[in-house]
């Protein structure tokens, strides 16, 4: 079973990585959205998926009631103005955005990553499940939003992304990082490892069977 987070760390102040990371993926739905030139009822829609779309699926996972999501009424307007802001933004200021997304979306990832863990961990559910529950309040919303835009989940094609959603389950599923310094640790920590493997271009190994196959009928050929 994973270690109870004690009462203490249950008050620790995660709003403001909360909206930052609900600004962040709010807007990375957003602009992927207008990239697929949806209208704005589908940047919208895109927009909260995102944002909320991780958050979803682990309470269904986890056995939190959803409903407990829709009572967060401020985020759900901080989402709202955010893709307003973003709608009407010039181009210019979309690119700028484009810059120090990646920055934004570590942080969006560390935040709701701990945050997962600490739901599954607080109801007492074993180390896998709390695991689970990170990756998924982490990552979900990103996957959902790819599918919708027709698009094949970046987290699992290309970029090491979902690993440190893994990494923070782990940390505090073993009651690692249970008091407030440890969890702010652990947070800076999934930070800086995300952001070295954008700026690294590190990748989790892959076999192309197209490649192979192909390989393989041009030499049946000749």
């Amino acid at each position: 079973m994973g270690h109870r987070v004690d009462r203490g760390c249950k008050q620790v102040n995660w709003e403001l990585f909360s909206i930052i990371g609900t600004i962040a993926f709010a807007v990375s739905g957003a602009i992927v959205a207008m990239e697929e030139e949806y209208d704005i009822l589908g940047v919208y829609v895109l927009g909260l998926v995102t944002a909320f779309g991780g958050g979803i699926i682990r309470n269904m996972l986890i056995g939190k009631p959803i409903v407990l999501l829709w009572e967060q009424g401020m985020y759900f307007q901080i989402a709202l103005f955010a893709m307003t802001v973003v709608f009407l933004m010039p181009v210019k200021y979309i690119r700028m955005w484009k810059t120090w997304e990646a920055f934004f979306d570590a942080i969006g990832l560390a935040a709701f990553a701990i945050q997962g863990a600490l739901y599954a961990t607080n109801m007492g559910h074993p180390l896998s499940a709390i695991i689970v529950a990170a990756v998924l309040t982490g990552i979900g919303g990103g996957m959902v939003r790819d599918v919708l835009a027709g698009r094949k989940p970046l987290v699992l094609k290309d970029e090491i992304y979902a690993v440190w959603g893994m990494l923070a389950g782990a940390l505090v599923g073993l009651g690692w990082s249970q008091g407030t310094w440890q969890l702010a640790i652990l947070f800076a920590l999934i930070v800086i490892l995300r952001m070295f493997s954008v700026n690294y271009k590190w990748k989790l190994p892959k076999r192309s069977l197209r490649d192979s196959l192909a390989e393989s009928v041009r030499r049946s050929d000749s």
